[in-house]
């Protein structure tokens, strides 16, 4: 085992005993962070959204920069903006940078603020750079926008445009805790109210991150799991190919050619996280749904049936074979 490996699964191990019961949501934090991407968290409340986050900054000593998505919010409450400035008598503009400029961005509840709040993260999402007044400002190397949005209240919401939502890697929905789950949960939180119980923080270096993003690109993946990533992200977009199915009738829009691209980026991290040199089909699978379930269009028909866009890649899983 590498020592980059064994950090980033002592940093997963960390975020499982702080977040009980969330498993496979530390699993696709920690895969997104691995593939330099974004993530779109979206679950009912009090599921450890936010909890989860802010352990991941704290075991990796990375700065935490949180928006609170509110209607009132302006872009320049994001990105920052210019202010007078008096040095000796001569004023002048200076860039006051905002929460944007962190290591890790959580955009709390991003469906409450209007659209244009919303598209000042896409320059960064996407570029890692943020334009003010005609100045281009980098943000850190290691940088993630981790957005979150509750399902259940639409009043005074704004949707993300389906142009935004492709820009996050993957989407994970976060459900409630079981039974085991939530007793474990009032016995640490009633442990971390304790003084006497409170250890010495765990800590990682970021750089062991960035070793770890090199050993995923160097990682091996033969042509024929290329083939069944394509083959998976086409099911969406010609889903007439398999008339024995009912894709055709679920599916109005399909996956863009990023929905492939992060496939396949997600698809090494999870491999590389199972200590494996490879990457199998049962990789692929493993993350296929969390990449593509933001990225469809369902039809009217599907949503009449109240087929689910899980669902849908469940077909899919099952119509498209590996080469």
């Amino acid at each position: 085992m590498t020592q980059c490996l064994e950090a980033v699964r002592t940093l997963q191990k960390a975020m499982e005993s702080a977040v009980i019961g969330q498993s496979d949501v530390v699993e696709k934090i920690i895969i997104s962070l691995l593939c330099n991407g974004n993530l779109l968290l979206e679950g009912l409340p009090g599921t450890a959204k936010t909890r989860s986050i802010k352990t991941l900054a704290s075991v990796m000593e990375a700065e935490l920069g949180r928006i609170q998505f509110t209607p009132d919010l302006l872009p320049s409450d994001v990105t920052g903006t210019e202010v007078y400035h008096s040095d000796g008598g001569a004023e002048q503009l200076t860039f006051q940078p905002g929460p944007i400029f962190a290591n890790l961005v959580l955009a709390d509840e991003i469906n409450r603020a209007p659209a244009k709040v919303q598209a000042a993260l896409l320059e960064a999402m996407e570029e890692r750079q943020v334009t003010v007044a005609g100045k281009t400002y980098p943000l850190p190397e290691l940088f993630m926008v981790l957005a979150t949005q509750n399902p259940i209240e639409q009043e005074g919401t704004y949707p993300l445009p389906e142009a935004q939502m492709d820009r996050f890697l993957m989407k994970v929905n976060i459900d409630y805790p079981d039974d085991e789950a939530e007793l474990g949960i009032i016995r640490l939180v009633r442990g971390e109210e304790d003084p006497k119980e409170k250890e010495d923080p765990l800590t990682i270096s970021q750089q062991h991150i960035f070793e770890a993003r090199q050993q995923i690109h160097a990682l091996h993946i033969s042509e024929n799991i290329e083939r069944y990533m394509v083959a998976l992200v086409m099911a969406t977009r010609h889903p007439d190919r398999y008339p024995e199915s009912p894709l055709a009738e679920w599916i109005s829009v399909g996956a863009s050619p990023r929905a492939t691209i992060n496939l396949d980026k997600a698809s090494r991290a999870y491999a590389w996280l199972q200590g494996k040199d490879f990457v199998d089909p049962d990789d692929v699978r493993s993350v296929v749904t969390a990449v593509l379930r933001h990225r469809l269009v369902l039809s009217y028909e599907a949503a009449a049936e109240g087929i689910s866009r899980d669902q849908v890649i469940e077909e899919i899983i099952r119509q498209v074979a590996v080469a």
